[in-house]
């Protein structure tokens, strides 16, 4: 395990049977120090601060998704719900640390306009691997595992034909099968997102999935659709669950854009949600 882990850091959980499991001496009980070592502009302070808690669901290697809510201030009854992910590729740091940046925002008196649940790293095993990876653990790609319609004729097909059968891409042999995937699939389920915001890196565009109109610019990001895959969440939820996806791909992996740029990005974000989003959608009765 990589040396940010001390024995005094260990995870605790059952591993998959193809993973290797970690000894266990005792439950984590403060994550920050693993996770920053690999996250860039993130300090150990800065990760405390988020105040993030377990979800109750673990990694395969045992190390807890974490999330925090942030509730919208007094001002905003029936605020709009917005799921607000990072790290789902754990080769794409800036994603997570991206998200760090925008929860210090959060906190500030009065910022909290809307409703959100933020997990800031979504696949803690890529980002802890000896050399962060996309994959999970287990080797899959958590954002082709969600359960799009033929999922189980489509994704795989896709695999093979598309990608030549990228191991940076395998969806898995059945969708949500992964401890991570299952989190989120559960997560729209039971909080009922009215959007999500999924943040990747580094093709620097925004994506697109679902009933409303696209995001034209976040700071100096413009959209530009990326495409529709078998077991992505944009097409689970965008297309499949009409829940809007916006897929936010910063420029680079490891170099964080500006702090104005940060700033920049979530101001136009929040602006594009208020302006298209309502409040709520109906996405209770959606399957």
């Amino acid at each position: 395990m990589q040396a940010a882990l001390t024995t005094t850091h260990t995870y605790a959980a059952t591993p998959a049977a193809n993973a290797t499991p970690t000894k266990t001496a005792k439950p984590v009980t403060d994550w920050c120090p693993a996770l920053t070592a690999r996250l860039p502009k993130v300090s150990v302070a800065d990760c405390r601060n988020a105040q993030l808690k377990p979800t109750g669901v673990n990694s395969l290697n045992g190390f807890p998704v974490l999330f925090r809510d942030m509730p919208a201030d007094a001002r905003h009854p029936g605020a709009i719900r917005v799921l607000l992910l990072g790290g789902i590729h754990g080769d794409e740091q800036t994603a997570s640390s991206i998200v760090f940046k925008w929860m210090e925002l959060l906190q500030r008196p009065g910022a909290a306009e809307f409703n959100w649940r933020v997990a800031p790293v979504v696949n803690p095993d890529g980002l802890l691997a000896a050399k962060p990876k996309r994959v999970n653990a287990r080797g899959i790609d958590l954002n082709r595992n969600f359960p799009t319609p033929d999922w189980e004729k489509e994704a795989p097909a896709y695999w093979a034909r598309v990608t030549r059968k990228d191991p940076r891409r395998f969806p898995g042999k059945k969708p949500v099968s992964e401890p991570e995937s299952r989190w989120v699939y559960d997560t729209i389920e039971r909080y009922k997102p009215d959007v999500i915001i999924s943040v990747h890196a580094p093709f620097g565009v925004l994506d697109f999935d679902g009933p409303t109109d696209p995001p034209t610019r976040f700071g100096r990001l413009v959209y530009n659709r990326v495409g529709i895959y078998p077991g992505s969440l944009g097409n689970y939820s965008g297309i499949h669950k009409d829940i809007p996806v916006v897929t936010i791909e910063l420029p680079h992996a490891l170099t964080m854009p500006s702090d104005a740029e940060v700033q920049r990005i979530w101001t136009d974000m929040q602006k594009w949600i208020r302006q298209h989003i309502a409040a709520p959608l109906k996405t209770a009765g959606k399957s």
